[in-house]
């Protein structure tokens, strides 16, 4: 129904700057909502940052500040600016998209892009 494409991850020194898309197609009229969860090995998934169909956002503690999420005037794609990039910021980042059908909530994933800070 909904397809998910990340770009944009590689390897950045630490204080590095790099910026993330996410690319929605399919079914894409009833997303809710859009987030940034990211993985580091050994570790659960968390939840980065997130933006509503509305335009409110929410951002983890731990990037607040350094990340800045947002969406394309078609609301179709999704962006994660990530600023003085930390090594804990290392891991596999993957674009979430939220819909809701027959009022049952549904979640789409990528494949998600990976992030290496390292120097």
């Amino acid at each position: 129904q909904v397809r998910l494409v990340e770009s944009g991850g590689g390897l950045v020194q630490p204080g590095g700057s790099l910026n993330l898309s996410c690319v929605a197609s399919g079914i894409t009229a009833n997303i809710n909502a859009m987030n940034w969860h990211r993985q580091a090995p050994g570790e659960q998934r968390e939840l980065v940052a997130g933006i509503t169909s509305g335009g409110d956002t929410t951002y983890a503690d731990s990037v607040k500040g350094r990340f800045t999420i947002s969406r394309g005037n078609d609301s179709d794609t999704m962006y994660l600016r990530m600023n003085n990039l930390k090594p804990e910021d290392t891991a596999v980042y993957y674009c979430n998209a939220q819909t809701t059908r027959w009022a049952r909530p549904y979640n789409w994933w990528g494949q998600g892009t990976q992030v290496t800070v390292s120097s």
